[in-house]
């Protein structure tokens, strides 16, 4: 598919967007259930607490982003394009989201353990994936050890997640990981795929 257009999103539900503003302490319980069109009884019935609340939406948001990238790798055809391709999805994504609403979500344990087995069973196979085949395709340099790089991707996606590392307030989430990401992944192309991410790079 041509790259001419910008790839676009899925769009999150209402319910989704409310949470993603007000977080998932702040709201009264009349408020959330409101937002998700049930009565106070009904929404503490299906959710006891918060934190499953927060679990429950973050893990439809993971299925959000499973789908999105499955079109995203539709929609660009070469390794190098897709792994900016993700890349330019997560910055618009923290882009549209308050910067204290991950590292809120990550307060709560089960949230933080689904992130993480996100990111080993989702994210980590697919980096190993794009990176493998960009170095048989000549984009990506071959003397890069790719459980490695793919570790340090990863640690960088927790960096960029952990609350307390950055100044609150001081730093746009979206502007961190973009200074964590896009620099780093341009070093591990060769030439070839330096010149064809450079119209990526430009755009993010």
């Amino acid at each position: 598919m041509s790259t001419t257009s910008t790839f676009q999103a899925s769009p999150l539900t209402a319910s989704a967007v409310f949470f993603r503003q007000r977080g998932y302490a702040a709201p009264t319980d009349t408020e959330s259930a409101h937002s998700l069109g049930l009565t106070p009884e009904a929404f503490l019935a299906r959710y006891p607490n918060r934190e499953a609340l927060a679990l429950h939406y973050l893990l439809d948001d993971m299925e959000r982003q499973k789908r999105d990238h499955a079109r995203l790798f539709e929609w660009y055809s070469s390794p190098v394009e897709r792994l900016y391709g993700l890349i330019s999805y997560s910055i618009q994504d923290l882009l549209d989201t308050p910067a204290n609403y991950y590292p809120d979500l990550m307060q709560y344990p089960k949230a933080a353990q689904a992130m993480q087995d996100y990111l080993a069973q989702h994210s980590t196979p697919q980096l190993q994936q794009l990176l493998n085949e960009g170095i048989r395709q000549g984009l990506f340099r071959s003397d890069i050890n790719i459980q490695l790089v793919t570790i340090i991707l990863i640690q960088q996606v927790n960096i960029v997640l952990t609350p307390g590392i950055f100044p609150t307030g001081s730093f746009q989430v979206a502007e961190i990981f973009r200074s964590i990401f896009l620099y780093y992944i341009r070093g591990l192309c060769t030439d070839q795929g330096a010149r064809l991410a450079a119209e990526h790079f430009a755009r993010i």
